[in-house]
């Protein structure tokens, strides 16, 4: 079994994916309203800010900063079990009938993948980029045409603060010249 080592560095942002499980279902914009939520829920218990952030169908990017960094594990892990719990009774139990049995053994529900992604943000440039990175993701995965379009973001709250324009990454006037 392999042996995962998880790298915390203090006062940094840590970028952090999390999937479900069935990758085909939309379970999470399908009940976005449970998953805001369960990050309300953990934040009452936990101190942490998200820095940006995006809501897909299957699995959502978050950067975080943590008060302590060595919490982020802590913090993926209660979103996970606060959504879980908040969803009906009928979607948990079909979600647990599609799990391996090695997951049913461990007593895992079927809605989340095991692990997660992270990534310590090191510099400005790394955070600049991934934050771009959340934000452009609906439209590379074909949600949207273009950022300021996808309501499960932070983009709009970039957009307020001045940090992007509106129409950041609207390539719809290039298609005209092709």
């Amino acid at each position: 079994m392999p042996n995962f080592r998880r790298v915390f560095v203090e006062n940094s942002c840590v970028f952090i994916t999390v999937a479900i499980n069935n990758r085909h279902r939309k379970l999470l914009t399908e009940h976005v309203t449970d998953l805001k939520l369960a990050f309300k829920t953990v934040q009452s218990q936990i101190q942490f800010e998200v820095h940006a952030i995006v809501i897909m169908p299957d699995h959502f990017h978050m950067i975080i900063r943590p008060r302590c960094v060595s919490d982020y594990p802590k913090i993926v892990s209660l979103i996970k079990i606060n959504f879980t719990k908040s969803l009906p009774k009928k979607i948990r139990s079909e979600l647990s009938n599609e799990v391996s049995k090695s997951k049913t053994k461990k007593r895992e529900s079927g809605v989340w993948q095991r692990r997660f992604y992270e990534h310590t943000i090191r510099n400005e440039s790394d955070l600049n980029h991934l934050t771009d990175y959340i934000h452009y993701n609906p439209v590379k995965h074909g949600l949207v045409e273009k950022p300021a379009e996808w309501q499960y973001s932070s983009f709009k709250r970039f957009v307020e603060k001045g940090f992007y324009d509106s129409n950041w990454c609207d390539f719809t006037e290039l298609k005209d010249y092709h």
